[in-house]
């Protein structure tokens, strides 16, 4: 008897915890905000209403409902314009990061705003960047060397350090990151997975904060500079997406859409040869228990129900890159635009 109730209780929590019943269809209403810089590729939803975006003009700004307030209006540094393609913020400061050399990372706090890192050299490419908590943060770059360009701060951003080779995996040869959509570093918990592309389309699992380091394979398309992982996201430290493809081939049958159960290990491709055949973020719907996915890019606006084994287009419109508040709402950025998206 006590076995029986054992068993009975084992198959009710496996069912409560597994009772989500994912949407078979949707729609979605988009309200667009037209942004002066020439492209938004890193956004921080801060609520269902404000969203946080660098864009490629040196502008930091703030974006609720239509209105627009500025933290920095057409930054200029010694003559330098960032470009900025790197965005990440705590309950105190925002950062953002210019994409190339030289390496120029700003932080605003209290109407103020300084720059925390500088890097110059010729190789310098940075593409996304992230915190952990509000002490913890990593963003990751192009090798300037045999490595990964990582940089790490534990004071909360107020100071940055770059990681040593010695301390991280040995990069291939024609290896190297997309900066599409602030989107090639994930991070659940002290976790945190990097997705590269070119000639090797590799994961990075980082499981204490960046102190140490493995790498993984992936099935994604590579063998180009254009080729590989574009975009990843994990839901839980075990189930994740990679999604990318080929830049200059947007159309066409690639491996380019994978997942993993088991943190990134080993990696299944899903849904090949059908659409999203390019894709330049890929983010999980929160409180869908990791069933509910969008995917974006020039070609689109992509939805999964089964955890990105199908998809299906929901709309043409073109964005850069995606992020949710709750299940029902999300924000967009691409080429001069802003977008709320409400999910019905």
């Amino acid at each position: 008897m006590k076995k029986t109730l054992f068993a009975i209780l084992c198959f009710t929590l496996i069912i409560s915890c597994n009772n989500y019943v994912p949407r078979e269809t949707i729609t979605v209403h988009l309200e667009k905000t037209k942004i002066d810089s020439s492209s938004i590729r890193a956004i921080e939803v801060i609520n269902d209403s404000t969203v946080i975006y660098a864009g490629s003009n040196g502008d930091i700004a703030v974006l609720s409902g239509k209105k627009k307030k500025f933290i920095a209006s057409k930054i200029i540094t010694d003559t330098i314009i960032p470009h900025f393609r790197s965005l990440a913020t705590t309950k105190k400061a925002v950062f953002a990061l210019n994409v190339a050399n030289p390496a120029l990372l700003y932080k605003y706090e209290n109407n103020t705003i300084d720059i925390v890192y500088k890097e110059e050299n010729e190789k310098v490419f940075y593409d996304s960047m992230a915190f952990f908590d509000t002490l913890n943060g990593i963003a990751v770059g192009d090798p300037t060397d045999n490595c990964l360009s990582i940089l790490i701060t534990r004071d909360g951003g107020n100071s940055w350090g770059k990681m040593k080779c010695e301390d991280l995996p040995k990069i291939n040869q024609g290896e190297a990151l997309f900066s599409a959509s602030n989107t090639n570093i994930s991070i659940v918990g002290e976790h945190a997975w990097i997705a590269t592309g070119g000639l090797k389309a590799r994961v990075f699992h980082s499981p204490d904060m960046g102190l140490t380091w493995e790498v993984y394979d992936t099935p994604i398309i590579k063998g180009k500079s254009t080729t590989g992982i574009y975009s990843i996201d994990f839901y839980n430290e075990k189930q994740g997406i990679i999604c990318g493809g080929d830049y200059l081939d947007k159309f066409g049958d690639l491996a380019n859409k994978a997942i993993t159960k088991n943190g990134g290990k080993t990696w299944e491709i899903v849904a090949e040869n059908s659409a999203p055949k390019y894709v330049s973020c890929v983010q999980y719907v929160p409180e869908t228990e990791g069933m509910e996915l969008f995917a974006v890019s020039t070609n689109g606006i992509f939805f999964s129900n089964n955890y990105g084994n199908n998809w299906q287009k929901i709309s043409d419109e073109e964005f850069y890159s995606i992020r949710f508040f709750d299940k029902n709402t999300a924000w967009l950025s691409g080429n001069k635009v802003i977008a709320k998206m409400t999910i019905q």
